[in-house]
C-alpha cells in the first residue's frame, strides 16, 4: 500500500505563488544549528520582527509570539490545515489523515482517536514502557560510544508506540528498524529511503489493522479497533484505508516528537549536573521538570496554517493561500508569556505551553508523550550516578528541533541493589 488513498490535489492557490515571488526575504531559517542557536534567531525575530515573510521553501510567513500562534491554531475557520500543513511544502496526490484535513472531516478521526489515548489506557502500559527503558539502559551502559538519540531515544520512542498498539515483538522489532531509518532519512532528505520508508510503514499499518481485529481487539482500549468501528460507521467519512492511513501517520508522529524532546532533555541534563543530581535523588520533581523541559525544547516548527482568505497577523497583511508556519519552540519562550524565558524553573508558575500545540490539532498522544519522557528519565536517573557530553551534539534540521547525536559518557550506579526498573516515585501514581 504505497501511498495514502484519499485523494487530495495539494496545489496552492496560483495568485498566492505569484504574490509570494514579489515579496522580499526578511529571514531565513538556518539549517546548520548548535545546540541552543535557534532559540537566540528566534529572540533576535521576536525583538525586531515577529512577524517575518521568508522566500525560503517556496515562501511563507513565520509566526514566532506566542499570541500570535495561539490564535492561529485555535481559528479553524481562517487557517487551515488541508492545503499546507508543513513548511517546506510537500507536494502530493493524496492527504494523511488525521492531521491533513479540517473540522468537521477532522473532527471525525478525533472521536475515534482521543478515547483510547486517555489517561487510565496510557497508563496501563507503564510497566511495559519501563521494561523497554530498561533494556536499552543496561545496553546504553555497556558501550563505549553511546548516542543517546540513536542507543535510546529514538528505538525506546519507537518500542512503546508499537507496544501502544499492541503489536508482537517480532513486528515491534522492524518497526523500531524502519522508523529509526526513516527518521534519518528525513534529516538527510534522503527521498528515496524516505520513499522506500513510507511505503513499509503503510504495508505494516495495514498488516497491524488486520492483526488487531483478528485479535478482537477492544475498541474501547485499543487504537485500531477503534478506528475500525468508526470505518463501519456510514455517518462519517471514514473508511478502511483511510484508518489505515491514520496508523500509519501516527506512527511516523509517534516517533518523531519524543525522540527530538528525548534527546533535548538528555543534552540539558548532561549540561546541567545539579539539575541531574537533583531529578536523581527526587525522582517526585520529575513530572514538573518534564513540563518545563517541554516549554524549552518544543520539537515542531514546521507546522503551518495557510489563509484561508485575506487577512491581517501581527498588522501585516496576509494573502489568501499564504502558508504561515508556527514556531512553537518560540512562542514557548516569548518573554512576553514566561519571564525569564530562557531559564529552568521548576514548577514555573502558569506554564501554558504550546509544545502540543493548540485547538482541534492539538496533540491527542500528549499524556503518552508525557508518559515516555518520564519512564525514560526516571529508569536512566535512576540507573545511573552521572551522565555527560563525550563530544558534540549534531543539531536536526529545520523540520523538528531537537539533536540528531548526544554523545554520552555514562557512569552506571555505584550503589548497592543492582540495576533498577521500578520507580521510586510515589507523589505521582
Amino acid at each position: 500500500m504505497g501511498q495514502c488513498p484519499y485523494s487530495h490535489s495539494g496545489e496552492r492557490p496560483a495568485d498566492a505563488k505569484d504574490t509570494r515571488a514579489s515579496r522580499r526575504s526578511e529571514w531565513s531559517p538556518s539549517l546548520e544549528e548548535t545546540f541552543g542557536s535557534a532559540h537566540r534567531d528566534y529572540a533576535e525575530l521576536r525583538r525586531v520582527n515577529p512577524y517575518p515573510w521568508s522566500a525560503d521553501f517556496g515562501g511563507f510567513w513565520a509566526a514566532t509570539t506566542y499570541e500570535d500562534i495561539a490564535r492561529i491554531t485555535q481559528d479553524d475557520d481562517l487557517f487551515i490545515t488541508s492545503v499546507q500543513n508543513v513548511v517546506p511544502h510537500v507536494p502530493r496526490s493524496s492527504r494523511r489523515p488525521p492531521l491533513h484535513f479540517d473540522p468537521p472531516e477532522h473532527t471525525a478521526y478525533r472521536e475515534a482517536i482521543d478515547p483510547v489515548l486517555r489517561r487510565s489506557i496510557v497508563r496501563s502500559h507503564e510497566a511495559a514502557f519501563r521494561e523497554r527503558a530498561a533494556e536499552l539502559v543496561r545496553e546504553l551502559l555497556g558501550r563505549e560510544d553511546a548516542d543517546g538519540v540513536r542507543d535510546f531515544a529514538a528505538p525506546f520512542v519507537m518500542d512503546c508506540f508499537a507496544s501502544f498498539l499492541g503489536v508482537p515483538s517480532e513486528l515491534t522489532r522492524h518497526i523500531r528498524d524502519i522508523g529509526v531509518r526513516y527518521s534519518f532519512a528525513i534529516q538527510d532528505m534522503d527521498e528515496a529511503v524516505i520513499g522506500e520508508c513510507s511505503t513499509e510503514l503503510y504495508r505494516i499499518a495495514e498488516e497491524v489493522y488486520r492483526d488487531r481485529l483478528a485479535a478482537g481487539a477492544d475498541s474501547a482500549h485499543d487504537l485500531v479497533s477503534s478506528l475500525h468501528e468508526a470505518a463501519v460507521n456510514p455517518e462519517n467519512h471514514i473508511t478502511e484505508q483511510t484508518a489505515i492511513a491514520t496508523i500509519r501517520q501516527m506512527i511516523v508522529a509517534g516517533m518523531g516528537a519524543p525522540q527530538a524532546v528525548l534527546g533535548s532533555c538528555l543534552v540539558h541534563l548532561a549540561q546541567d549536573q545539579d539539575l541531574q543530581e537533583h531529578l536523581r535523588m527526587n525522582p517526585g520533581d520529575l513530572p514538573a521538570a518534564i513540563e518545563e523541559f517541554l516549554r524549552l525544547h518544543a520539537p515542531y516548527r514546521v507546522f503551518a496554517r495557510t489563509a484561508k482568505r485575506d487577512t491581517v497577523v501581527h498588522g501585516r497583511e496576509v494573502r489568501e493561500g499564504e502558508p504561515i508556519a508556527l514556531l512553537f519552540p518560540s512562542g514557548n519562550r516569548d518573554e512576553a508569556v514566561f519571564p525569564d524565558p530562557d531559564t529552568f524553573v521548576l514548577r514555573r508558575p502558569n506554564n501554558s505551553h504550546l509544545a502540543f500545540g493548540r485547538g482541534a490539532h492539538k496533540c491527542p498522544a500528549a499524556t503518552l508523550g508525557r508518559l515516555e519522557l518520564l519512564v525514560a528519565l526516571e529508569v536512566l536517573l535512576e540507573n545511573t550516578d552521572r551522565f555527560e557530553l563525550s563530544g558534540g551534539v549534531v543539531m536536526m534540521n529545520w523540520l523538528e528541533y531537537g539533536p540528531r547525536t548526544v554523545p554520552l559518557r555514562l557512569a552506571g550506579r555505584s550503589s548497592e541493589g543492582g540495576f533498577r526498573t521500578a520507580s521510586l516515585r510515589k507523589s505521582a501514581q
